[in-house]
């Protein structure tokens, strides 16, 4: 099963990928942790990523798509996968489906938490609040004016994708400001439906 993960900064993704991994026997794959691992690993991808992201620019397109597919072509995502922040844009979704396609697969379904700006930016404020009530390191971004700049930035770039992936007939919208457990369920049910 390939499935990838949609929704706005703070909505879970990251949680929710993490739980649907473990129960479905299948990688999670974060292209945050797949840029440092190829870098880390000292691939070509990896070298030319680490290069951008050291003078602190975007990684382009081209280098994200040949990060990830480098990334699925290991054994471990042989099964599937679950993209966790990736595609972020059509661009994106575009070259990814190219690439599946040479080798006669496709991205199989595409879960998109759904969730209301206004509740998710106290959700992310009062996740940075008892981060540091209880001496965790708090993301420099989990504060106001950086979640206004990364919902804006997704509601342009990414949630574009919803329609994308609902006209392939493979989007799954699930409410994301449920309790966790309930959110896990929803998602696994969205999947097998």
């Amino acid at each position: 099963m390939r499935i990838v993960l949609l929704g706005p900064p703070g909505a879970g993704k990251g949680t929710q990928a993490a739980r649907l991994a473990q129960r479905l026997g299948i990688p999670q794959l974060s292209t945050g942790e797949m840029l440092r691992a190829a870098a880390a690993a000292g691939t070509e991808t990896g070298k030319k990523a680490e290069a951008i992201m050291q003078r602190g620019d975007l990684v382009p397109d081209e280098l994200m798509v040949a990060t990830v597919v480098e990334r699925i072509s290991q054994p471990d995502a042989a099964n599937g996968f679950i993209l966790d922040g990736f595609p972020r844009t059509i661009a994106q979704a575009v070259a990814l489906d190219d690439v599946l396609s040479t080798r006669t697969q496709s991205i199989d379904c595409a879960l998109e938490l759904k969730v209301d700006e206004d509740v998710l930016v106290d959700r992310i404020l009062n996740r940075a609040k008892e981060a540091e009530a209880n001496g965790h390191a708090v993301r420099g971004d989990d504060n106001h004016e950086a979640l206004k700049v990364r919902l804006n930035l997704y509601r342009r770039q990414t949630q574009p994708l919803a329609d994308y992936y609902r006209a392939r007939r493979i989007l799954k919208s699930v409410d994301g400001l449920q309790p966790i457990n309930i959110v896990a369920a929803s998602l696994l049910d969205a999947i097998e439906a």
